[in-house]
């Protein structure tokens, strides 16, 4: 049986917007833009020209440019460009407000929080091990609002409960916490 790798995307230049183009087999045209810093992804089906997909990236172009336009006032962009100044104001902020947030949830929830550690991380909001304890807080969360690091210290402590992401520990959030998936909604 051959193997077939995954699709690769060419550069197309749609007036001044460089578009990746992927070919694949799929049924429609499927636009997006994507984060940090608003690269244009177009997936499509094998045979579509260069021609239609130019017609329809300028149909979509206010979209695009709206959507470029927020994503460049993103906290991640922000963050993407940060200075080591205003990455140790963050952790200053954040390592300020989670204590009481812990203190004040560890009752209700039956837990209890090992030692906490404050990190600028790209790609996650925390972690906890359970075994220990040990709960880490991404101090980037000083960009977002005070409710999503209120959340994300609930997720982690729930950890403390349920170890994955299942049925348990979704029951878990929903009992302490039922507007939580509203506060996840703030950091993507």
């Amino acid at each position: 049986m051959a193997k077939t790798s995954a699709p690769s995307a060419a550069l197309l230049f749609v007036d001044d917007l460089e578009v990746w183009v992927t070919r694949k087999r799929v049924k429609n045209v499927n636009l997006r833009v994507k984060p940090p810093h608003g690269r244009v992804e177009v997936s499509a089906p094998m045979r579509t020209t260069d021609a239609f997909i130019s017609a329809f990236v300028r149909e979509k172009r206010a979209w695009i440019d709206a959507r470029v336009h927020e994503i460049e006032r993103s906290p991640r962009a922000r963050a993407a460009e940060a200075s080591a100044q205003e990455v140790a104001e963050w952790k200053a902020v954040v390592s300020a407000c989670v204590p009481p947030l812990i203190e004040a949830w560890e009752p209700i929830m039956g837990v209890r929080a090992g030692r906490v550690v404050y990190r600028n991380m790209t790609s996650r909001w925390g972690s906890c091990q359970p075994a220990t304890g040990r709960i880490c807080i991404n101090v980037r969360l000083a960009l977002y609002p005070p409710e999503c690091l209120e959340y994300v210290v609930v997720h982690e402590l729930c950890h403390l409960l349920e170890r994955g992401h299942g049925p348990k520990f979704h029951a878990l959030m929903d009992a302490f916490m039922p507007d939580w998936r509203a506060r996840r909604a703030k950091l993507r």
